[in-house]
């Protein structure tokens, strides 16, 4: 389906209805849907989660990443004109843009991204990645879950039986082994990944692990006048000691109770426990307020949305968020089926390329890098050869994703593809296999921890093989 801008005045009309999630008689809108799941692990829940958390194991992976940034280009970003150039292919095939040297000898990229050129040693270019799900939304989920969906089509939304994502296991993990920052563990901004707000991509959210690890999904734009993020401390004419004294009435009101444990009770205790924290330390309201930051760091970034969205995530690893995804949309953005050359350069790219350059930048200059996984990836690439419209169609099999930072050496390319950019030719890689990087990274050994998947079986966090070479 073709990108479309966002419409604020559809978002309310926009419908969610995941076979699991649905009550029954009611329609469910796509805000309330994300709201309720965002505010899930506050307490504000209805779902009772499917797994309980082992006990903390030793984290054995080589990296040393604390936190992961994922930036997700939905709509697919063509990488023959960003990031594998061809530039001795036919006319065809190569485009209109030349390739670029970078402060790397013998690597090359597109000459529209100067400032990521300047940044190359920072950065693991993989050239090699690739699927067989050519449909967005099952693009998405095999590129974020790291398995194919059940069917490869768009027309998809999520349930409780979904398999994670890498993002949804990460909070899963981190939750296991004691998390309480005080801000939420596994964070989506601006917007989820989705095509057309319509389809929401399954697997993003908790899934068979339950509502409790949902994320908290931003669903709004941060470069809006007056952003703020509501529900996130106390209201104003409420302090501290007065909401100690309600948590104290609310405990001998449910003490009759103590005795009668369901695992829904059980829930919702656990999130009644993680809302109280969030609402005494005020941590939270304090990441998501972008306000606090210079006017010069918001123009560094952009005054758009990918740019405030890529500040927000610098702000939330700072303050221990573990996983956020920052998408570079709304819905499928980068699906340049027309006019591909012209839209890259002068409406996505260049968005684009400040904001990421910022976002490596300004956490190298806060002593960051080092602890945070930086992952810039799409669903897929476009086809190599150019269409009768000036555009590139979808083509998942070859397209490039890049890392940087948590412990990951820069500097190097992994993988190549044929002459044209069409298949791998070394080194093919599955998005499984950058899974069990990133989580390596973190320090966990993906094939040999486990879930419970919705059929009650153990599903390792990751299939895929570490890409050793990054290390």
């Amino acid at each position: 389906m073709p990108a479309t801008n966002p419409s604020p005045a559809l978002l309310g009309k926009r419908f969610y209805r995941g076979p699991l999630l649905e009550c029954p008689g009611a329609a469910t809108t796509r805000r309330s849907f994300l709201q309720s799941n965002a505010l899930g692990w506050l307490g504000l829940s209805q779902f009772a989660a499917l797994n309980s958390l082992p006990a903390a194991l030793p984290r054995t992976g080589p990296g040393k990443a604390k936190s992961v940034i994922l930036i997700f280009n939905g709509g697919a970003p063509s990488h023959l004109d960003l990031w594998d150039p061809k530039p001795d292919a036919p006319q065809e095939v190569r485009g209109i843009f030349s390739s670029i040297r970078t402060n790397v000898p013998g690597i090359h990229v597109s000459e529209l991204l100067p400032q990521m050129a300047k940044r190359m040693d920072k950065l693991a270019l993989l050239r090699s990645v690739h699927h067989e799900h050519s449909s967005h939304n099952a693009g998405m989920h095999w590129a974020t879950v790291g398995r194919p969906y059940a069917v490869d089509s768009t027309l998809i939304n999520p349930s409780r039986s979904d398999l994670p994502g890498v993002g949804t296991l990460v909070g899963w993990l981190a939750r296991r082994d004691g998390f309480s920052g005080g801000v939420p563990p596994y964070v989506i901004t601006p917007f989820p990944h989705c095509d057309s707000k319509v389809y929401l991509t399954p697997g993003q959210f908790g899934g068979c692990l339950g509502a409790r690890n949902d994320p908290f999904v931003l669903d709004d734009d941060p470069n809006a006048a007056g952003f703020k993020v509501r529900n996130l401390g106390l209201d104003d004419g409420l302090t501290p000691e007065r909401f100690q004294q309600r948590l104290g009435l609310a405990q001998q009101i449910q003490a009759p109770a103590a005795g009668i444990t369901t695992s829904l009770s059980a829930e919702m205790d656990i999130f009644n426990q993680q809302a109280a924290q969030l609402l005494q330390t005020g941590k939270a309201a304090e990441a998501f307020d972008l306000s606090k930051e210079p006017i010069s760091m918001r123009a560094r970034y952009g005054r758009h949305s990918w740019g405030q969205s890529h500040l927000l995530a610098r702000r939330l690893v700072e303050a221990g968020t573990r996983f956020v995804t920052t998408v570079n949309g709304p819905s499928i953005t980068w699906d340049t089926h027309k006019d591909n050359f012209n839209t890259l350069k002068n409406k996505l790219v260049p968005p684009m390329e400040q904001a990421y350059a910022a976002l490596l930048d300004d956490l190298e200059e806060r002593g960051l890098l080092d602890t945070t996984l930086v992952v810039w990836m799409g669903e897929f690439g476009r086809t190599p050869k150019i269409n009768a419209e000036a555009g590139r169609d979808h083509w998942p099999g070859c397209y490039s994703v890049l890392l940087a930072g948590g412990g990951i050496r820069g500097g190097q390319v992994i993988g190549a593809s044929d002459s044209t950019g069409a298949y791998p030719k070394d080194r093919p890689l599955r998005p499984a296999d950058v899974h069990a990087t990133m989580f390596a990274a973190l320090g966990y050994d993906a094939q040999h921890l486990n879930y419970q998947g919705p059929d009650g079986r153990p599903m390792p966090l990751s299939e895929g093989a570490v890409i050793n070479e990054l290390f």
